[in-house]
This record gives C-alpha cells, sequence and structure tokens, in this order.
C-alpha cells in the first residue's frame, strides 16, 4: 500500500522505494508518540508527506543542463587535466571555483552553496549556469 501510493505520486520505481523506505524509518523514529489507532491512515499520510516532499526538493533541485559534462571534467584522470581547470577557472572569478567545488565535488545543494557563500540561490546559480557555458565554448572532452 505504501509502495503504491509512493510510486503512483512519483512516477518512479527507484524513488517510491527510497521514500517508502523513509516512511517506515520516520515511523520507528515516533514510534513512542504514535497513536495504534487507524495505522493504515497514518502510513498512508506519512507516504503522501514525503513523496511530496520528494516531488518539491526535485523541482528546487533538478539536474541542470551541463552538470554531466561538469561531472566528467572533475573526474577525469588526465595530465592536463591541471591546465584545463586553469583555462575553465581563469575566466572566472575565484569565488566561481569555491562554489564549483562546494556543489560539484563535495555535493552540496545549490541553498548550502549560498549559505556558505553569502549570495543567493539564484546568483549560484547564474554563475554555474556561466561556468558551464564556458566549459561547453571550450568543447572538452
Amino acid at each position: 500500500m505504501v509502495f503504491r501510493r509512493c510510486r503512483q505520486l512519483l512516477r518512479d520505481g527507484d524513488a517510491a522505494m527510497d521514500v517508502t523506505q523513509d516512511v517506515f524509518v520516520q515511523l520507528l523514529r515516533r514510534r513512542e508518540s504514535l497513536s495504534e489507532q487507524y495505522p493504515s491512515s497514518l502510513l498512508y499520510r506519512i507516504a503522501t508527506n514525503l513523496s511530496l516532499n520528494r516531488i518539491r526538493d526535485r523541482a528546487r533541485d533538478p539536474d541542470l543542463p551541463g552538470d554531466e559534462l561538469l561531472d566528467r571534467v572533475a573526474r577525469h584522470e588526465d595530465r592536463d587535466a591541471p591546465l584545463l581547470l586553469q583555462r575553465l577557472f581563469g575566466r572566472h572569478p575565484e569565488s566561481t571555483r569555491t562554489m564549483a567545488v562546494l556543489h560539484y565535488v563535495d555535493g552540496m545543494t545549490l541553498e548550502q552553496v549560498a549559505r556558505e557563500c553569502g549570495l543567493s540561490v539564484s546568483g549560484v546559480r547564474k554563475r554555474l549556469r556561466g561556468l558551464r557555458g564556458t566549459l561547453k565554448a571550450m568543447e572538452v572532452l
């Protein structure tokens, strides 16, 4: 029942499986404060809320076009990689390099990067978009 609800909302079996597991984790965390009355309604409500949260998070931080290219550059093992990175980052402010490392290497969300760098989320997004544009113009990999 929980998995069906998650899959119905998320339209993705893998994401639905993850959220289904999260439902039962939430249930275990709050087991002392739960009432035994209407357990199926409780599971359904938790599944719905967590699925909607996942949809909202996905909409807030979509994979941006060009991310896979930056990811390949970050993982590319080549002796010329330092030169490539120097050419790429030489065209942007030092703070953009910091944002790129925080987001693409450390895996921080745009919101976390914005807080860390003292910019708005749209400012961070704009800087990373410029970096992706430079990378595409360089036509590497």
